[in-house]
C-alpha cells in the first residue's frame, strides 16, 4: 500500500544542482533534510555529503583530524586489509570509516517546490572530536521562536546525538551531546507534555535487542531519562531488520502521529507510521500493518545506495501534510499525503 502524492516534479534537487561546500571535494549525495518554516518561506536542511573525485584503483575519503582540518585519507582497492563492500562505510585494519563527509546545509522556497541557497545563511559543519566524521539527518523541531536541532554525530567513537538551538539561522548553540553512541533518528516533539519535553530515539543492541524506537522525556532538552521501549522490528513484516522515528510527531485529534522508517534484511526502506497516546506517548494506539509508502519510482530505487525513502521532516497545513524525503540516498523528494487518510489505514 502506498498512498503517497509524489510531486510531479521529482527529484527536487540532485547533488548536480549544488556546487561543493568544500574545496576540493564533489557532492556524492543530498540526503533526508530537516524541513521549517521560516521568514515565509519553506526551508530544508540538507544533509549533503561530499568527497575527493575517485581515483582508479584507490578509494579517498575526507575526515576532521585533530587539529579540525579536513584530512584525506587513500586505500588502494586491492589491499587485502580493506573491506570496500558497503558503499557508505568501509572497513581498514579492523576500523570503520565512512566514504564521504556529511554537514547541514540550507536551502529555501517560496512554493515548496523549487529550492534556492540564500545568501548569509551558513552551513553547519562537524566539530570537535565527537563530529570528526561529520554530521548526519538532523531534525528541526520549532518551538515559539526557536529551533531545535537534532542530528547525528559521527566519529571513531561511535554515533551520538547533537543538539544546536538557533532563533535566525546565523547565530547557533551548540548544546553537545545529548544522547551517547550508539545512538541515532532523534525526534524531538514540538510542544510539551504535561510540563516535559519528550523525545523518540534510537539506540541499537546488536547481541541483545535490535534497532528500536524508544521514548525519552527531559525537563530540559539537556538532560533525558525514563527511557521506554515503544517500537520493535517486527519479524517477516517490511520492518523486520530495523525500525527509526522520522520528524517531530505531529498532533492529531486521534494522538500523536509519527511517521517512521523501516528496513527489512535486504536493506529495503519504507515508511510506516505510529498513532501515539496525546497525553502518554509511551502508549502505542496503532501501527502500520503495511508501509503508507515504499521505494516504487525509478529514482527511489536506484541511486548511491537503492530501494530507500528516509525522511527527517515535513510541514502541516490543514489535513495536509508535505513531506520532503532522500530517495536512494541520493536524491531530494517530496510528497503530499492526507492526515485522515493516514490514519484511516490504521487498525
Amino acid at each position: 500500500m502506498d498512498i503517497a502524492s509524489r510531486f510531479p516534479s521529482n527529484p527536487l534537487l540532485r547533488p548536480s544542482d549544488l556546487k561543493p561546500g568544500i574545496e576540493g571535494m564533489e557532492i556524492v549525495c543530498l540526503l533526508n533534510p530537516g524541513v521549517f518554516e521560516f521568514d515565509d518561506k519553506i526551508w530544508l536542511l540538507l544533509r549533503v555529503a561530499e568527497r575527493p573525485r575517485q581515483i582508479e584503483g584507490k578509494i579517498s575519503f575526507p575526515i576532521y583530524n585533530k587539529k579540525g582540518e579536513i584530512e584525506i585519507l587513500s586505500f588502494d582497492k586491492g589491499d587485502p586489509d580493506l573491506d570496500a563492500s558497503d558503499p557508505r562505510v568501509i572497513n581498514y585494519k579492523k576500523k570503520d570509516y565512512l566514504t564521504t563527509l556529511s554537514y547541514l546545509r540550507p536551502v529555501c522556497s517560496d512554493d515548496g517546490v523549487h529550492f534556492y541557497e540564500p545568501e548569509g545563511y551558513p552551513a553547519i559543519f562537524g566539530k570537535g572530536e565527537l563530529e570528526t566524521f561529520g554530521i548526519e539527518d538532523c531534525r528541526v523541531a520549532s518551538m515559539g521562536d526557536e529551533f531545535i536541532l537534532s542530528f547525528t554525530e559521527v566519529s571513531e567513537f561511535g554515533v551520538g546525538v547533537g543538539m544546536i538551538r538557533t532563533k535566525n539561522w546565523k547565530d547557533f548553540k551548540r548544546e553537545g551531546m545529548i544522547f551517547p553512541p550508539h545512538n541515532k533518528d532523534c525526534a524531538i516533539f514540538e510542544e510539551k507534555i504535561k510540563g516535559k519535553y519528550y523525545a523518540l530515539h534510537r539506540p541499537s543492541s546488536p547481541e541483545l535487542g535490535g534497532n528500536y524506537i524508544w521514548l525519552a522525556e527531559s525537563p530540559d532538552l539537556i538532560h533525558w531519562g525514563r527511557h521506554k521501549c515503544i517500537a520493535t522490528s517486527r519479524k517477516g513484516m517490511w520492518d523486520s531488520a530495523r525500525v527509526g522515528a522520522g520528524a517531530a510527531p505531529i498532533r492529531t485529534e486521534a494522538g500523536w502521529l509519527e511517521i517512521y522508517h523501516g528496513a527489512n534484511s535486504e536493506h529495503r526502506y519504507c515508511l510506516g507510521v505510529l498513532l501515539l497516546d496525546i497525553n502518554d506517548p509511551s502508549r502505542v494506539l496503532a501501527r502500520s500493518t503495511e508501509p503508507i509508502m515504499e521505494p516504487i519510482r525509478d529514482y527511489e530505487q536506484t541511486g548511491f545506495f537503492g530501494n530507500v525513502v528516509f525522511t527527517n521532516g515535513h510541514f502541516v497545513k490543514g489535513d495536509d501534510l508535505f513531506m520532503y524525503y532522500g530517495a536512494s540516498d541520493e536524491v531530494i523528494c517530496g510528497a503530499r499525503f492526507s492526515i485522515s487518510e493516514i490514519l484511516s489505514t490504521l487498525t
